[in-house]
C-alpha cells in the first residue's frame, strides 16, 4: 500500500448545495471524500452504468451492497480517499435562473401594494468555490492503481488539476495512542477501534465531516523531509506538512453496518 499526497487546483468554479438558504445555495469550503472518491475512481474502480432505473435512480446508495455504484468497491480494491483540506480558497457568487417552485416564497419589500415589484419569481444565487482555490488530500491505494491527473467535481462538473506524489515509506510511522488530526475526517469511515474524544463538526451532506479531531487509537504519523534526508528524489514533497496524523483502519462505512435486503 502507498500513501499519495494530492494537491488539487480548481480550474473551474466548484459548486455543491451544501446549504440552501432561500434562493442562496452555498458551497462548503471543504471537499467531501465521498465526492472525491467518485471523481477519482468512477468508471475505473466504481461501476458506471449507462442508465439507472427504479429506486436506485431516485436515491443514493453509497454504502449499499445492492446498489451498483457503491463505495464498497473501493474497499475491495484497498483504496481510500480522505476529505480535502482547503489551503487557499475564495468564493464567487453567481446569479442564475431557476425553475419555479411553489414551496419557495419569493422575497418581498416591506408593506404596500408594491411588495411584489422588482423581484423576478424564478432566480437563485450560488456561492461557488472560485477558480485558483487549492486543496490538499491523501489517498491510500495499492502501487498498481492509476490516479488521474485531472478530475471533474461538483454539480457543474468542474475541472480540477491533480498533482500526485507518493510519500516515501521512511516518512511514515505506525503509532498507537492519543493524537490530534488537523486534516478533515469522515466519522463513518473510522474504524470501531478509533475513539473520538473532541472535534469540530463540519455540517455538509451526505455526511458531516470532522475537523481538528482529537482521537485515541492506531494512527499513521507522516513527517516532512528533514535536512538529512532531503534529496532530488524527494524534493517534490515540499508541500507536505511538517507533521500530520491520520487514523489507521479507515474504510468506507467502517463504523456503519448496512444490512442487505
Amino acid at each position: 500500500m502507498v500513501f499519495y499526497l494530492c494537491n488539487l487546483t480548481l480550474h473551474d468554479n466548484v459548486f455543491f448545495a451544501s446549504r440552501e438558504m432561500g434562493t442562496l445555495y452555498e458551497t462548503e469550503k471543504y471537499l467531501h471524500n465521498w465526492a472525491l472518491s467518485f471523481a477519482f475512481f468512477e468508471a475505473t474502480q466504481i461501476p458506471k452504468p449507462y442508465a439507472l432505473q427504479g429506486e436506485s435512480a431516485q436515491r443514493p446508495g453509497y454504502l449499499e451492497v445492492d446498489n451498483e455504484q457503491n463505495l464498497l468497491h473501493l474497499n475491495e480494491a484497498g483504496i481510500y480517499v480522505f476529505p480535502a483540506l482547503p489551503i487557499q480558497w475564495s468564493y464567487q457568487i453567481t446569479t442564475f435562473k431557476s425553475s419555479q417552485a411553489a414551496y419557495h416564497d419569493k422575497p418581498k419589500r416591506m408593506g404596500g401594494r408594491g411588495a411584489n415589484r422588482n423581484y423576478p419569481m424564478n432566480y437563485g444565487r450560488s456561492k461557488e468555490l472560485a477558480v485558483g482555490s487549492k486543496y490538499r488530500t491523501y489517498i491510500l491505494a495499492p502501487k498498481t492503481v492509476q490516479i488521474p491527473r485531472w478530475i471533474r467535481l461538483g454539480k457543474w462538473a468542474a475541472k480540477i488539476q491533480v498533482d500526485v506524489k507518493s510519500i516515501p515509506s521512511a516518512r511514515i510511522k505506525q503509532r498507537t495512542g492519543e493524537y490530534i488530526c488537523e486534516h478533515p475526517l469522515n466519522p463513518i469511515d473510522l474504524s470501531n477501534s478509533t475513539q473520538l474524544l473532541l472535534y469540530d463538526r463540519i455540517i455538509m451532506p451526505p455526511v458531516s465531516l470532522l475537523s481538528q479531531a482529537q482521537l485515541l487509537g492506531d494512527y499513521w504519523e507522516i513527517s516532512n523531509l528533514t535536512e538529512e534526508t532531503q534529496s532530488t528524489k524527494w524534493s517534490n514533497l515540499k508541500g507536505l506538512p511538517n507533521r500530520v496524523c491520520l487514523p489507521r483502519g479507515v474504510a468506507y462505512g467502517a463504523s456503519h453496518t448496512v444490512a442487505a435486503p
